[in-house]
């Protein structure tokens, strides 16, 4: 099941990249993530109590809801970036570096959490990190 969240999260994200675009053509990136920001808090309270799930809030301790923020913090910097690239670049061009963040997870997540990096692992996010910057350095893309 894991997979098919993956895949539509990916999904998700590509469409999201080209609405943005269009979203930003008449306002300042970080004014134009800050209403993305609104739909996000209200579509997340709205899901986790239609979904009954907002009760296992109280099970968070301290240090879960300082990691939470701190990914919240971290997030709303990425997306902020990530919304000034959109607005001056090529989503096309944007999108495959924006991408690079697989290779990003994949590291920290050895460092820091002890997942094992396997071959596959290597080679996947090699030729992955290696298609992103082709795209990005020499894909066009323009208008």
């Amino acid at each position: 099941m894991w997979i098919l969240f993956a895949l539509m999260s990916a999904l998700m994200a590509g469409v999201s990249a080209v609405v943005a675009k269009v979203g930003l053509k008449n306002v300042d990136s970080s004014a134009g993530f800050a209403v993305q920001a609104v739909v996000i808090v209200v579509l997340a309270w709205l899901y986790t109590s239609v979904t009954g799930t907002s009760h296992t809030l109280a099970r968070l301790e301290a240090r879960d809801w300082g990691f939470l923020a701190l990914s919240g913090l971290i997030s709303t910097i990425a997306y902020l970036f990530y919304f000034a690239a959109v607005k001056a670049g090529n989503v096309s061009r944007v999108a495959p570096l924006d991408s690079l963040s697989l290779v990003f997870s994949i590291v920290f997540a050895v460092l820091f959490i002890a997942e094992k990096l396997t071959p596959p692992v290597v080679l996947g996010a090699s030729l992955m990190a290696g298609g992103a910057l082709i795209i990005a350095l020499f894909g066009g893309g323009g208008k």
